[in-house]
């Protein structure tokens, strides 16, 4: 499955034919889909997330992250999404923020980074990495609403969220141990 997942993180978009209008739209049944093959690309890009099953992409988000920044996270506290590829790590229902998927940054090649990050001067000796990302719905309490997603308004830490619906649904379809790529 992850030399499918290589592959298509390779290929653009056009290269399937779909109505991508329809994809933002289509309802999922996570009875149908095999959560052994799914996994996410996160395009920091284009505020989008695509959800494959094995070569075939069956769904698009909208997404908005801590900042406009795609490169990839320094430190603690830089608002900055991580760039890699990451795992699932826990799911679970959320107060805050509907449900929240923890990936598991950082990891080693992240560790890999900051360290060659530090080593260059990039990032101050002492610097903490950060962690705790995820990805999770909006944050009502707070006043954040589903219209930030629309309106590609960055607001979390350096977290990935969808509207709460989205998320909703993205939380039946995948596992832990999903993979997902998040690029610049």
């Amino acid at each position: 499955m992850w030399r499918y997942c290589c592959l298509i993180v390779l290929l653009p978009l056009f290269a399937f034919e779909h109505n991508y209008n329809d994809l933002y739209t289509v309802r999922l049944n996570p009875a149908r889909i095999d959560a052994d093959k799914v996994f996410l690309l996160i395009d920091k890009s284009d505020y989008r997330m695509y959800l494959y099953e094995d070569v075939t992409l069956i769904k698009i988000y909208k997404v908005v992250f801590g900042n406009r920044d795609v490169s990839d996270k320094f430190i603690q506290g830089d608002r900055r999404t991580p760039n890699g590829t990451f795992r699932i790590l826990s799911k679970r229902y959320d107060n805050r923020w509907s449900r929240f998927l923890h990936l598991d940054y950082p990891n080693e090649e992240s560790y890999q980074r900051f360290h060659e990050r530090q080593a260059s001067g990039l990032i101050r000796k002492g610097a903490d990495i950060g962690g705790g990302i995820g990805i999770h719905g909006v944050e009502y309490a707070s006043g954040i609403r589903d219209n930030y997603v629309d309106q590609r308004i960055n607001w979390t830490l350096g977290c990935i969220s969808l509207k709460n619906g989205d998320v909703n649904e993205l939380y039946e379809v995948v596992k832990v141990g999903t993979p997902v790529v998040i690029r610049p």
